[in-house]
């Protein structure tokens, strides 16, 4: 806390304990503690976890972990973890454990900006910075702390020359009053210019959606940007291209509601991911099973190469 009990009813008059002016309960969701132990154990284990994905210092490279996960390992769950119904929700969690070497996913900053996961895991022995979009929070959206937590791990990566890996499914920023009151944009265009201005690899794995300014949040220089085949991207989800473009059109219909889910329908189907992956926006088209594979490829050629 800034500031203890007595200072604070000295100074506005409200009287608190130490535990509500900084206690878990606080400082668990506002993003000043990045984990929480359940005892001095459990945070001596979480710290060994961490400093386990770091180097020595800034002028040394992450050391590469055992290689004991095949880089083969293929996980056919995948190919039917994203519902056909495209609001329904999924739990990244299985995807981001499928992707990873196993049981090496350590998650950061669990208890704020909930509609982003962050953690460092290792891929294929590698140590790499995780993040990705959990769709039960806000539909995945990207929040003003959540873009204040991206900005964070990206910060720590560049600070460790550790690669980046981002599995997106993302309608954008979060909108809104509360949105607006937050400064969500100024929040995330911070973050986009992290994104911008970080120098170690980068690979980002479209699974579902990616769409609006907050799309430059998930592309660092020269990223590795490969696509499933339930990607959908573009300038606007369609629920909010439909309201934009055919507004006036729904307003003077006799059934408003019918007409917007009529036309939505129509759009969503045209969603075409080939389209995109034909007009080269995209490095690849992959099965989401084979993703480990591939991204494995990845870490091994960008390590080397940055070496």
């Amino acid at each position: 806390m800034v500031a203890g009990p007595k200072l604070v009813k000295r100074a506005l008059g409200k009287e608190l304990s130490k535990e509500e002016l900084g206690g878990v309960g606080v400082h668990g969701g506002s993003g000043v503690a990045d984990n929480i132990a359940v005892n001095e154990d459990d945070a001596m284990k979480q710290v060994r976890s961490f400093l386990s994905y770091l180097p020595r210092s800034v002028e040394h490279r992450a050391p590469r972990g055992d290689v004991i996960d095949p880089p083969s390992r293929v996980s056919m769950k995948l190919d039917s973890i994203i519902p056909k119904d495209r609001k329904r929700p999924y739990k990244m969690a299985s995807i981001i454990a499928s992707v990873l070497d196993t049981d090496s996913f350590f998650e950061i900053g669990s208890g704020y900006g909930k509609g982003v996961i962050t953690g460092l895991a290792r891929l294929h022995g590698y140590p790499v910075g995780v993040m990705a979009n959990d769709c039960m929070f806000n539909a995945g959206s990207m929040s003003a702390t959540g873009a204040q937590k991206v900005m964070k791990l990206i910060n720590l990566c560049e600070t460790f020359k550790i690669p980046i890996l981002n599995i997106v499914d993302e309608p954008g920023f979060m909108i809104g009053l509360e949105a607006e009151q937050a400064a969500t944009i100024r929040h995330g265009t911070n973050a986009a210019v992290a994104a911008a201005s970080s120098t170690v690899p980068w690979a980002t794995v479209v699974v579902r959606k990616m769409f609006g300014v907050a799309a430059t949040v998930h592309l660092g220089p020269e990223s590795l940007l490969l696509i499933w085949p339930t990607a959908e991207l573009g300038p606007l989800p369609v629920e909010g291209g439909v309201e934009v473009a055919f507004g006036r059109q729904i307003a003077a219909s006799p059934d408003p509601e019918g007409m917007r889910r009529q036309l939505e329908e129509q759009l969503a189907k045209r969603f075409d991911p080939f389209v995109i992956a034909e007009n080269f926006s995209t490095h690849e088209m992959i099965r989401p099973c084979e993703t480990r594979a591939s991204l494995c490829d990845w870490i091994g050629l960008a390590t080397e190469a940055a070496d």
